[in-house]
């Protein structure tokens, strides 16, 4: 995950004449570069190997340090029984020949900055959430993809979840009425983010490339293995955990981006070194006049709820069932009725098809940058301890 060697546009204007060179038959193989292979590109590996039956196969890894590096490899040659090219280098990934699209999964604050260079290579991507980390960053991922003709799938994997599906569908029916008030809350009281750092060895790690040439430190083991608590790589909860909820508002309600958030937050109980919040709340307004509240806690498991508040009824995506709990109005919703998943396929296996037909894939670079704006308004709020806007027509933050 290096700097680029070249100038931007010197890259980009190379990239252009191979882009879509290849355009890929019936009958082609697609070929996948992983760029990141650590918690979450391990998982994505297993997706892929899951749908090989597609005509699909793993062809190069990319990854900064050299045990996710190796272990990679040896998963990928025993699936698919070919070993794939290996580097520390996300931009020589891109430029070999042998990808046609990529897979990203690295660190939060580096997932736009790859994406940008990837669809500038003329590569397929699926690039995991957040879309982005800071507002200059997605907006030019988001705009260098509109630019492109390359498929990009965004990984809030809610997007093919067959209940959450049929949720978006109820909801847009209007059988809520008009929806004026949603409530999100995720807790829990486990340190999922501890991952050892003690024994790492420098010589392991291309800790330039880890750094993207938007850090400037020294080899900081615990930023490489628990980059989720530090705002060089994440801007926390909003980013890791936020993002897929906000971004069923943007798809359940038809309104891509807030107006406004306010937040507040801190580290109130993990007094471990951690700079992100521990304890997060914001409040968002949306255009079509509804707010969306979402809290999280790394504290307390109690308190998850998924309400969908309107003039007719509730919908909780919690217990998944809709009724006119909470209305009073003659048309309320008559009695409670569970929601029935839609049929569907997996967040992959959409992507995968959508790299061969072409077609926009369920959370397209919309879905992502509609998330990634939310996310970071409400994370410049804590951070300013303001209100913070956004000018849709403008695409800029107020």
């Amino acid at each position: 995950m290096a700097p680029a060697t070249i100038s931007r546009r010197g890259f980009a204007a190379a990239a252009a004449v191979s882009s879509y060179s290849r355009i890929l038959g019936a009958n082609d193989r697609i070929r996948i570069g992983m760029v990141g292979v650590g918690g979450r590109g391990t998982d994505n590996i297993r997706e892929i190997i899951r749908v090989k039956d597609l005509n699909v196969t793993i062809s190069a890894i990319c990854d900064v340090w050299r045990p996710n590096r190796e272990r990679a490899v040896a998963t990928v040659e025993k699936a698919f029984g070919a070993k794939p090219r290996a580097t520390t280098n996300y931009q020589e990934l891109l430029g070999w020949k042998d990808v046609d699209a990529i897979v990203i999964c690295t660190p939060d604050f580096s997932h736009p900055i790859i994406l940008k260079a990837a669809v500038e290579a003329g590569k397929d991507v699926y690039v995991e959430k957040p879309f982005g980390v800071t507002f200059e960053d997605a907006k030019a991922a988001y705009l260098a993809v509109k630019r492109s003709r390359q498929v990009v799938q965004v990984g809030t994997q809610r997007r093919s979840d067959g209940k959450y599906m049929a949720a978006a569908k109820l909801v847009q029916s209007g059988v809520l009425g008009k929806v004026t008030r949603v409530e999100f809350g995720m807790h829990f009281q486990q340190q999922r983010w501890r991952r050892p750092a003690e024994k790492i060895d420098p010589a392991d790690v291309d800790w330039k490339a880890f750094q993207m040439g938007r850090i400037d430190k020294p080899f900081d083991p615990r930023l490489l293995r628990e980059w989720q608590l530090f705002p060089e790589t994440t801007n926390g909860i909003p980013g890791l955990w936020m993002c897929h909820f906000i971004d069923l508002a943007a798809w359940y309600l038809n309104d891509p981006y807030p107006a406004g958030a306010v937040s507040n937050g801190g580290v109130f109980l993990w007094k471990d070194g951690r700079k992100t919040s521990d304890v997060f709340y914001t409040l968002l307004d949306y255009p079509k006049e509804f707010l969306v509240m979402f809290s999280m806690s790394l504290t307390n498991s109690a308190g998850v709820r998924d309400l969908w508040c309107g003039t007719r009824g509730t919908l909780d995506g919690v217990k998944w069932v809709i009724s006119g709990e909470g209305s009073v109005q003659k048309d309320r919703i008559s009695e409670p009725t569970p929601i029935q998943p839609e049929p569907t396929n997996s967040h992959m296996h959409n992507f995968l098809e959508c790299v061969r037909s072409r077609q926009q894939p369920r959370a397209d670079v919309q879905a992502g940058f509609s998330h990634a704006v939310a996310v970071i308004m409400s994370a410049e709020a804590l951070a300013r301890g303001r209100r913070v806007g956004f000018d849709a027509q403008k695409l800029e933050l107020i």
